[in-house]
């Protein structure tokens, strides 16, 4: 692993948070409507559930767009994490104190919650998945919940579009030292980013429900999905007609996993043993 893979991650999503709230970036505007939900909490919604008096942590938030509709689904309070202070005002000004925001790396977040909320595009940025999994359970009160939907393993390993149009495994599936890339653009706005690096980190399905459960929480559910909602393979894929915002592969769909769903709760008393997780 980089020795530097912190600076060097925190440079690339400093430099993406301009693109991203620029004219033709995230949707901002679309939140003066009281009601408006983003696209990735609105595909949440039928197994995230209403969140009436919960109080929630929303993990790697970026600029506050999933946290501030988390806040409009009821809950009694709503605490942003991230490690961005670009990201983070931007956040709060667009949530216009609807929830709290806090400048924290995820390894080093304490509170006492009832909900964890993380999203597309977050452990990928974080090189070992035990240490995440021990924060997650750290953050919940006995009987909290786990809420996770995220790039699919299989799709972070796969390749570049290829002229060739094939979907080839390129790589690492499980957790390595991570892998360094240069992307001079980023999947939402327009422009170039002055901080191109970063380096990655794929996590096995595997890795992540062993360290949930070494964490002592239990699975309760695991789906996995042929939506993503970026485009990540080019014209191999086409904007979903049933999920405003996300894309499916063109032809085949069905042939690999591109997200999953995952929940989890931590035991509402000690010493409950962990039965078969999935239930």
């Amino acid at each position: 692993m980089t020795e530097d893979w912190r600076a060097t991650n925190l440079a690339n999503w400093e430099s993406r948070v301009p693109l991203h709230t620029g004219p033709d970036g995230y949707d901002l505007a679309g939140f003066d409507d009281p009601a408006h939900l983003s696209d990735v909490v609105r595909y949440d919604l039928p197994r995230l559930g209403r969140l009436d008096g919960l109080d929630v942590v929303h993990l790697q938030c970026h600029i506050g767009t999933d946290t501030v509709s988390l806040a409009r689904l009821g809950a009694k309070s709503v605490t942003g994490i991230d490690f961005s202070p670009s990201a983070l005002a931007a956040a709060r000004q667009l949530a216009k104190g609807a929830a709290t925001f806090v400048e924290s790396d995820v390894y080093d977040a304490v509170g006492d919650f009832d909900l964890v909320y993380t999203g597309i595009g977050a452990i990928c940025w974080l090189p070992d998945i035990r240490r995440w999994a021990d924060t997650v359970a750290g953050l919940l009160r006995p009987g909290g919940r786990l809420f996770m939907r995220e790039g699919h393993p299989v799709l972070w390993a796969m390749c570049d579009p290829r002229p060739d149009g094939l979907l080839v495994l390129e790589y690492p599936y499980f957790e390595t030292d991570g892998v360094v890339f240069v992307e001079h653009d980023s999947y939402a706005g327009s422009g170039t980013l002055d901080s191109p690096t970063l380096v990655h980190f794929n996590h096995g399905l595997g890795e992540i429900f062993t360290a949930l459960t070494a964490a002592g929480l239990i699975v309760t559910a695991l789906e996995e999905h042929r939506e993503v909602p970026w485009n990540p393979l080019g014209e191999a894929m086409i904007p979903s007609s049933e999920h405003p915002g996300e894309f499916v592969l063109a032809e085949g769909r069905d042939r690999i996993p591109l997200t999953y769903t995952l929940q989890a709760v931590k035991p509402a008393t000690a010493g409950t043993g962990n039965p078969s997780p999935l239930r």
